[in-house]
């Protein structure tokens, strides 16, 4: 069978395509996740502040490893960079950082991992970075540029895909749950959403949700409990997280529009 290899920036990115990667698992599929920091930046919850922020990166790695027990992912690599943390900050500053690495040296180092997979689908973030989160952006340009390459070596994938959030379904939520659309626009995270005529594959994971909460709270370090996610009834949770949906930026739809699964004309 296919492998399926997930880049990301930091541990709980995952959790987006969780369902997917289940999905490719439960049908015998490989599933490789690289994650290109390991968290060391951001807000700590649940945890003394003093004591856990000198280790942030080992405790973000274990929980990372946690919810890929969950997930089912085969193998857990990390790219070897720093959290990068938000625009203007001394993190994003950091010659540590995977916003300041050299694009030429990022891509290198993914596509070893690439060649010794040699995967038929990837995953990764559009170039918007879903919310524009620095690391985000660049781990969609380290992605596209190892898969470049790769291409000039002769070895090209079969398909990548940007996860996508459709701008219809951020506006329906809005519509439906006013105080948590109202909620999160006064946080730090702006979505605006994929067109939805870019939106080409749509993926049914209802089969896997319960799994999917429990993943993302395996990221304990990173999990407000004051926050609107937290306390999102199961119906509501059920209706964002039910359904994946993606974007074809690479290779050839396997099935008419909206595609089905993102081994579509693979395992044909």
């Amino acid at each position: 069978m296919g492998t399926l290899f997930v880049v990301y920036a930091h541990p709980d990115d995952e959790i987006g395509n969780s369902g997917a990667m289940m999905k490719a698992k439960a049908h015998g599929h490989r599933v490789v996740l690289v994650t290109a920091t390991r968290g060391e930046v951001g807000e700590i919850y649940n945890m003394d502040e003093a004591s856990s922020r000198p280790r942030l990166g080992a405790i973000r790695e274990a929980e990372l490893r946690a919810a890929d027990e969950i997930i089912g992912v085969d193998r857990q690599e990390f790219l070897g960079y720093r959290d990068s943390g938000m625009v203007d900050t001394p993190d994003n500053k950091d010659p540590r950082s995977f916003h300041q690495a050299r694009l030429e040296e990022a891509a290198g180092r993914l596509a070893v991992i690439l060649r010794e997979e040699r995967p038929d689908i990837v995953v990764t973030f559009a170039d918007d970075g879903v919310y524009g989160h620095p690391d985000h952006i660049k781990v969609h340009h380290v992605t596209n540029a190892a898969l470049d390459l790769l291409e000039r070596e002769g070895s090209p994938i079969r398909k990548l895909y940007y996860t996508a959030i459709p701008r219809s379904l951020l506006q329906a939520f809005a519509a439906q749950f006013p105080d948590q659309a109202r909620e999160q626009a006064a946080g730090n995270i702006r979505v605006a959403g994929t067109p939805d005529d870019l939106v080409t594959t749509r993926i049914d994971v209802h089969d896997y949700v319960e799994r999917k909460r429990e993943a993302s709270a395996a990221h304990v370090s990173q999990n407000d409990p004051n926050s609107w996610f937290n306390k999102i009834p199961e119906e509501v949770y059920e209706m964002a997280f039910g359904t994946e949906f993606y974007q074809l930026a690479r290779g050839e739809l396997g099935s008419e529009r909206p595609e089905r699964d993102l081994f579509a004309g693979v395992d044909s």
